[in-house]
Formats: structure tokens, C-alpha cells, sequence
């Protein structure tokens, strides 16, 4: 009786397990939901790979089922079954299939490594050192927030990347602190971002799978980084290439900080220069060295999903995150930067930050 009600237990636990992995096809972060070129490739890989080990599983179950009845020891019949030891024929029979499952592997996944790691379009250059037929954006990683920057038109933008769908876009990966990952599960496999050097690779994005997406992808670090690193998210938002363009002219277009309109907005923009704006831009044009760079671009802070990128985009959340970020981000370099707002001030603030918004304009 105790046997069976384990064996049940076993039966609930796979049953669960079952249920909580069907959760993972959402199509805005599941690596199994393939949204581009890298990540279909990457998908028949881990395809082909699970088809040759469920094949030798097969294979090997159904040796060892014909194996244990047809030799298993008989009443009456102790006669020893013919032994294969030293069989040349099947030394070469499996020492052969091995062999041919691993090149039917390999080959492949050689094939793809190298593809998939092509950034020489990175390298053409014109006569004015932007990147001629490319679109290239640097990637920063930071505790515990992402910063993207596009060096050939001027932008620089943070949690939030925005990038054309069915066109390749090169990446050059680095971190400003600790090892980190960059990770969009549905459109392609993680790399490191490090301090003492430049990972590159390309990602493309599909039209159609984006539609279903509804043109946001999930971002994650991959790299275990700290106590916030759960939480240490981005989204993609993906465009059309005019609609990409017109974003990038809306972006360009913002040259100086465009000033807050209303008494209480004013309010927040005054405590703004005095508390923050020593770490934040609100331009995407911001020329200061990286280093300089030490929080957010906050220049479309208004057009973003998220705040921080786990909160809800809403006035409560923000004031909750003036109030205390390190309720939301344990051990961010926010806290304690700025001393105690009041309940006022957040008011205030809140409503400055809310509208700094470039997609509307």
C-alpha cells in the first residue's frame, strides 16, 4: 500500500511538471516559439539532437526487452546462451552507428556555429566610419539595468531596444561591472557581456512571428550577477523598417531636453536638476563617455512597457520606486543616491518622468 500511494506521488509530481513546462510557449519569450533566423536555427539543432537520443533510447530499450525475455534464465534449462564476446561483427556495428549519429550531429551544428558568429558586415565601413550596410547596436550591462546605444545614428537608449524586424542586427556585447548575459529567448541563444572585452553577433527578428508577439519580446540576463539578477530584464520592441525609421527620426529630432509643461511637472523637473540628472540623460543624443553614463537614459522614459523593467508602467509603481528602490532591486546603485523625497516631491517627480515621451511627438 505505501509503494502505490509512492508510485502516485511520482505520477502527481510528473503530472505537475507536465502542466508548468506547457507554460513555456510563450511566444514572446519561449526559446521553443522561434521568432528569426538565429533562434529557428538554434531550434532544429536542439530538434535534431532530441531526435538522436530518443532514437538510441529506442533502440537500446527494445535490445534490452528482447534481451531479458529471449535469454532470460528458463526452469529446467541451465544451458549457457552463446557468448559474443570478441564478435568482430558487432565491434564494428557499434563502434560504427556512434561514429555516423555524431557526424549527423555535428556537421551541422559546425555549419551553423560558424553562420551564426558572421559579423564581417560590421567591418565595412564608409568614408565617414559608420557602419555602411549594417545595423549595429552596442549592448552595456549594468547592475541592474541595459543601455543601448546605435554609434551610427546617434542614439542612446536604455531598457527598452527597439529594432527593425527581418533585417539582421549586429551587436557588440561588454558589461560596466560584473559578467553578465544578454538573452532573448525567442530570437536567439545568450552571450556574455564582460568587462575586459567585445562579444559580437547578430540577431534577426521575423515580421509575422513578432505580429503575434505583438511586436515585444522579453529580455533577460542569463548570467547569475547579484542579488537583483531575476529582475534584471529588458524589452524588445520590434518595428516595421518605416516605422523603425520614423522612431529613429523621432529620436534624433529630440536635441535638447524638451521642458516640462504644467506647475507640478516644473516642480519635478527642478528636483530632477538637482537629484538626478547627474547619472540621467533625457536626450538620446547623450555624448558623455561611457563611463559618465552611470543610470538609465531616461529621454522616452513615457513610451516605455515597463519601469524598471519588472514594474508596471504606471504613476503608483513609479512612486514606489522613488520611494524605495531597493524594495523592487535589491543592491542597485540607485538607492541612497538621492536622499528622501516626500510624498509631494514624488508627485511631482512622477509627473515630470511620465511625460518624457518622444514616440507621441
Amino acid at each position: 500500500m505505501k509503494k502505490r500511494l509512492q508510485n502516485w506521488r511520482l505520477i502527481s509530481l510528473f503530472a505537475i511538471m507536465t502542466l508548468f513546462l506547457a507554460g513555456c510557449g510563450n511566444a514572446q519569450l519561449s526559446a521553443l516559439n522561434p521568432a528569426g533566423e538565429v533562434a529557428k536555427t538554434q531550434y532544429d539543432l536542439m530538434v535534431l539532437s532530441t531526435l538522436i537520443m530518443v532514437l538510441v533510447i529506442i533502440v537500446v530499450v527494445i535490445l534490452f526487452v528482447i534481451v531479458l525475455f529471449r535469454f532470460r534464465h528458463k526452469k529446467g534449462d541451465d544451458s549457457i546462451p552463446k557468448q559474443v564476446e570478441g564478435s568482430h561483427k558487432l565491434e564494428i556495428i557499434w563502434t560504427t552507428i556512434p561514429i555516423l549519429l555524431l557526424i549527423i550531429l555535428a556537421v551541422p551544428t559546425v555549419i551553423s556555429t560558424f553562420d551564426l558568429a558572421d559579423t564581417k558586415a560590421m567591418d565595412v565601413k564608409d568614408k565617414d566610419g559608420k557602419t555602411k550596410d549594417a545595423l549595429v547596436v552596442n549592448v552595456r550591462a549594468n547592475l541592474y539595468w541595459w543601455e543601448f546605444e546605435y554609434p551610427d545614428l546617434g542614439i542612446v537608449t536604455s531598457q527598452e531596444l527597439v529594432v527593425p524586424t527581418d533585417q539582421k542586427v549586429y551587436f557588440n556585447l561588454k558589461s560596466s561591472d560584473v559578467k553578465h548575459s544578454f538573452w532573448v529567448p525567442s530570437v536567439g541563444g545568450k552571450l556574455d557581456t564582460n568587462v575586459d572585452g567585445t562579444n559580437q553577433f547578430y540577431l534577426e527578428f521575423d515580421n509575422e512571428k513578432s505580429k503575434e508577439a505583438e511586436n515585444l519580446f522579453h529580455g533577460k540576463c542569463a548570467e547569475l550577477c547579484g542579488p537583483s539578477h531575476a529582475l534584471m530584464d529588458f524589452k524588445v520592441k520590434t518595428k516595421t523598417k518605416d516605422d523603425f525609421t520614423a522612431w529613429v527620426k523621432d529620436m534624433q529630432g529630440v536635441k535638447e531636453a524638451v521642458p516640462a509643461e504644467g506647475d507640478v511637472a516644473k516642480q519635478g523637473e527642478e528636483i530632477f536638476a538637482e537629484s538626478c540628472i547627474g547619472c540621467h540623460a533625457v536626450t538620446p543624443n547623450d555624448s558623455r563617455p561611457e563611463a559618465a553614463r552611470l543610470a538609465p537614459n531616461l529621454a522616452n522614459f513615457g513610451d516605455r512597457e515597463k519601469i524598471a523593467g519588472v514594474l508596471d508602467h504606471t504613476d503608483e509603481e513609479l512612486g514606489n520606486w522613488l520611494e524605495d528602490p531597493e524594495k523592487y532591486k535589491p543592491g542597485n546603485k540607485m538607492t541612497g543616491t538621492y536622499g528622501e523625497l516626500d510624498d509631494e516631491q514624488i508627485s511631482a517627480l512622477t509627473e515630470y518622468l511620465m511625460n518624457l515621451k518622444v514616440e507621441s511627438k
